[in-house]
């Protein structure tokens, strides 16, 4: 094949010669790795043909060893192969899709493939594009709907009142962050025919924007939860060749430790980066223990703003603040969210959010003034948002969390929102919808039929 794109012709094959209807599960970045697998394993087990289509964007030992992990690497039979800007990214997905189509009607001209997308990442965004723009036909979308919200934020100076506002107050769209993950989402919709929506918010917006929840009485936003616990079941008892707290032995020797997991591009804004890290060195001298985990924009940001060498030496001084890098294994990250060691985890991550509204151990703490999982905090109280206004104040607030026992114990006993066998859900939905067309025009959706006719644009 031409250019970067890269096909393992006996993989591609031998899902293709297997029926009329193929799933191409779509991974790009970490998230997808966990959160695809069960749909790829659903699909397995069911005896859907299934191959899974790869951008790309991680594939170094540390952020691409999610495929491994969960056991999916031996279904990637395409990669984009995907490299540099936004711009660049988004440019090479069309063409390799492009190219990729062409080899597929060329060989299997008489069988569908249904991408299957997954939540916000960037090729949620642009691989349903470059399909639709390719081939006339939509994708289907794993975690669908997702759309930022913000609470009612009149008064943040008294913690105890900032939660009850959260918890009890308004909520109002806000979907300006993350990005381009929230623009990524959104215009994903656009080229998605089946919708998966983890709750019954997220389908409530798709309504709302014009996704109509049926069409001719077949559904098309379903509420099937959120494949996140599907990856928590896989891997909360891995048998672990060696576990975290051999890595890392001050974690078993000191508890109610606070994780920080802090990568967003806004968050990596002078003042709110600021506000972060002040907000966790107080943490640490007030006698809290403290993981950093520097992902690979922390550490740039870091260096930028002068604070690397100060948490370093903050490292070596200080019995009570672990510096790490990122994790390898994401058992690893179960194994500590659910030891009892781990109090909570303060994450701008989305699918942090998900993950500890299922898991009771730890408690989220969100750096964001927004979120795109707004029901863990308003529905569940699962999660709180702690947003990055100035170092005081996220220091202020964690303690209040960390010492007030009514709050801790509202937010680790929440109810679990996001169900469970949800790849196993979607799989059954798609097969029912094996014989149906992935693409519809406005006489479809209002009753009308005409006779089918393949034909190119003129």
């Amino acid at each position: 094949m031409p250019g970067d794109l890269t096909i393992y012709d006996d993989r591609l094959a031998r899902q293709m010669d297997a029926g009329e209807f193929v799933l191409a599960v779509v991974t790009a970045t970490k998230p997808d790795f966990y959160k695809q697998a069960p749909v790829v394993t659903a699909a397995r087990e069911a005896g859907v043909p299934t191959f899974v289509l790869h951008t790309g964007q991680h594939y170094d030992d540390v952020l691409g060893h999610g495929l491994a992990e969960y056991g999916i690497e031996d279904r990637v039979a395409v990669d984009l192969s995907i490299r540099g800007s936004l711009s660049e990214k988004t440019a090479q997905v069309h063409r390799r899709i492009d190219e990729l189509t062409d080899h597929l009607a060329e060989k299997w001209p008489d069988t569908t493939v249904l991408p299957i997308v997954h939540g916000d990442t960037h090729a949620a965004g642009i691989v349903p594009q470059a399909w639709l723009f390719a081939t006339n036909q939509a994708v289907a979308h794993n975690e669908a709907g997702l759309r930022g919200m913000s609470p009612d934020f009149e008064s943040h100076a008294d913690p105890e009142a900032f939660v009850e506002a959260q918890w009890n107050g308004e909520w109002s769209i806000n979907r300006a962050e993350p990005f381009p993950e929230q623009y990524d989402t959104f215009v994903g919709s656009a080229g998605s025919i089946y919708q998966f929506a983890p709750v019954e918010l997220n389908r409530e917006h798709l309504q709302n924007e014009g996704y109509p929840a049926e069409v001719d009485g077949q559904e098309r936003i379903p509420v099937v939860g959120n494949s996140v616990v599907d990856a928590i079941e896989m891997k909360r008892d891995a048998d672990l060749e060696e576990s975290i707290f051999d890595i890392y032995p001050v974690l078993e020797e000191r508890d109610d430790w606070i994780r920080v997991d802090i990568h967003r591009r806004a968050n990596l804004l002078p003042d709110r980066f600021e506000a972060i890290v002040e907000g966790v060195i107080g943490l640490v001298e007030a006698g809290y223990n403290v993981n950093f985990v520097e992902l690979t924009a922390t550490e740039q940001a870091l260096k930028e703003y002068g604070y690397r060498e100060k948490l370093l030496e903050l490292a070596e001084n200080r019995e009570n603040f672990l510096f790490t890098g990122l994790w390898k294994k994401h058992a690893h990250v179960y194994e500590f969210l659910t030891s009892g060691q781990c109090f909570a985890e303060f994450t701008d991550s989305g699918s942090m959010q998900e993950e500890l509204n299922y898991i009771d151990e730890a408690i989220c703490l969100t750096a964001r003034f927004n979120t795109d999982r707004p029901e863990t905090v308003f529905e569940a109280k699962t999660n709180l948002l702690v947003p990055p206004i100035d170092g005081e104040f996220v220091t202020d607030m964690i303690e209040y969390v960390a010492e007030t026992d009514t709050v801790r114990e509202e937010i680790q006993t929440g109810p679990n929102l996001y169900g469970g066998d949800v790849g196993e859900t979607i799989v059954e939905f798609l097969q029912e919808k094996r014989a149906e067309s992935t693409f519809d025009w406005a006489h479809d959706r209002v009753g009308f039929s005409t006779s089918e006719q393949d034909f190119e644009y003129l």
